[in-house]
């Protein structure tokens, strides 16, 4: 029962991770949308993390695949394959030349991948939680019996 909690709690450091580089990322194009950044910074800021975000992502679903967790694995593949369409088509960094033209729709996506990050958090919280109190009442029956 342990490994439960484990494996719980890598996902759960493994949400957290998708949701800050997110958030960051939804944060500088605000930055920028405010012109409080100028464009090759932000730019910059936000092409530096695209590939870690990809793979955490790959990864954390590959997680799920292999540890035959089913639900988890079907509701993370559709962003690990939007992930992989965007990589495979060369779209997945922003041009800093047409950045100002695909701003709103940049944010759109990064505010949905963020409301869809927060959901799966939610779950994997709840599922910790489960696992820790699950552990912790087989402790206890196990000490009862000696």
């Amino acid at each position: 029962m342990a490994w439960n909690l484990i494996f719980w709690f890598i996902s759960f450091c493994f949400n957290i991770a998708l949701l800050v580089l997110n958030f960051y990322q939804l944060l500088v194009l605000t930055d920028l949308e405010a012109d409080y950044l100028n464009i090759y910074d932000s730019s910059s800021r936000i092409n530096k993390l695209v590939l870690p975000e990809f793979l955490v992502q790959g990864v954390f679903c590959s997680l799920f695949l292999f540890t035959g967790h089913w639900f988890m694995f079907l509701i993370t593949v559709p962003v690990t394959c939007y992930h992989i369409n965007l990589f495979l088509k060369r779209e997945h960094l922003i041009d800093v030349t047409e950045v100002f033209r695909a701003l709103k729709r940049e944010k759109y996506f990064r505010l949905a991948k963020l409301i869809f990050y927060l959901l799966l958090f939610l779950i994997v919280i709840f599922r910790l939680t489960l696992s820790a109190f699950n552990s912790l009442s087989d402790e206890d029956d196990v000490l009862h019996l000696f």
